[in-house]
């Protein structure tokens, strides 16, 4: 790297760090620390539990973030002073470019961290995938999109619980409901709503075809106590079967398996991972006070949309990205044209990429 292209990389770096400040809003920041360490003094502090837990989260939140710019100021005022001593060629300015990617690796991953400021962003994600029509190809598809996903989850440090599994009769997965926990799964994982489609040459076609399959994936974010939905008894209808496994042997001799329908919505969770009927009835419960929350959401989105004269495209009914392994290979997302070529990367879990190209193109709405 040149000193002019340092230089310029540089100021482009100092036009982040402001952009930042400004958007994380300082002065209002450092206010509201204040205002939450006078309220965590109060003696009686602790006496609304549920309360003290929400202030205290949000008191480290902003703590983390503020010591956070302030790191990656000091990181880039050092790397001015180490410019003016360092020479071209020399170990001083090769150790001066590995600074300068470092500190351009942690301003992306902060960039991303602000722009996770919409509500529930910070929640863990309950993702689920439903393979569309085509059989074993499309059940195996899912079970890829599974692995990566899985994959993601671990690269993050976040995570995962498998919460409801329906194996493919022959390969792959039927339907998966997928719990990942880890700070702000849900807002980077809401990028991943939609249909995913892949083009390949089939395993399971002897004559070796170009096939083509999809998979839906819903996110919505993980609620406990902190939701307000009120669901009555007689909105919900629930069925009981018998718990299948792979090749769809039993998992056990009771009708422990539960069927939750949402008759106001038609939302259906099926629930079967636990050995006990009411475990699988409280998970299904949890999972739909999420859906009806996500949907909640959805519906001020297009009321605001519609208000501004936009045509809202929320929810996860549309195509948002393809996956070619043949003839050629492409990983390229159609909602930011963001592409990719090396697909192994990509089904390893290296979405980060797609899911920041998402992120920041929706900075604006």
């Amino acid at each position: 790297m040149e000193k002019y292209e340092v230089n310029k990389t540089l100021e482009a770096f100092e036009t982040t760090i402001k952009d930042l400040e400004k958007a994380l809003d300082i002065e209002h920041m450092n206010l509201r620390l204040l205002e939450l360490d006078k309220i965590m003094g109060n003696p009686n502090f602790w006496n609304d539990t549920k309360q003290a837990k929400k202030i205290t989260q949000e008191a480290n939140a902003l703590t983390l973030k503020k010591t956070t710019i302030t790191n990656l100021k000091n990181q880039y005022s050092d790397l001015i002073v180490w410019l003016e001593d360092a020479k071209e060629g020399s170990e001083a300015w090769e150790i001066l470019e590995e600074e300068i990617k470092d500190l351009g690796h942690k301003l992306d991953e902060f960039e991303i961290e602000v722009l996770l400021n919409e509500p529930y962003d910070d929640h863990n994600a309950i993702l689920e995938l439903h393979p569309g029509a085509g059989g074993t190809e499309s059940n195996d598809w899912c079970g890829m999109l599974l692995r990566m996903y899985q994959r993601f989850a671990l690269l993050r440090g976040f995570k995962t619980e498998i919460i409801n599994y329906l194996p493919g009769e022959e390969a792959g997965v039927k339907s998966v409901t997928l719990r990942i926990i880890g700070d702000y799964a849900y807002g980077y994982l809401k990028a991943e709503r939609g249909v995913h489609r892949l083009v390949r040459i089939s395993p399971f076609d002897s004559n070796k075809r170009r096939h083509t399959s999809f998979v839906s994936c819903d996110v919505a974010p993980e609620f406990a106590d902190d939701i307000d939905i009120e669901i009555k008894d007689e909105d919900i209808k629930i069925d009981t079967f018998q718990s299948s496994g792979a090749g769809g042997q039993s998992v056990n001799t009771t009708y422990s398996a539960v069927r939750l329908t949402h008759i106001p919505t038609g939302i259906v969770i099926n629930m079967q991972n636990e050995r006990s009927q009411l475990k699988n009835r409280d998970a299904a419960m949890t999972i739909l006070k999420s859906k009806l929350m996500q949907k909640e959401l959805e519906d001020k989105q297009r009321e605001i949309a519609e208000l501004k004269g936009e045509k809202a495209e929320i929810g996860w009914g549309s195509q948002i990205r393809s996956y070619v392994f043949q003839p050629y290979q492409m990983v390229k997302d159609h909602r930011t044209n963001y592409e990719v070529g090396n697909i192994q990367s990509v089904m390893d879990g290296d979405i980060d990429g797609f899911i920041n190209a998402f992120l920041k193109s929706n900075d604006h709405e």
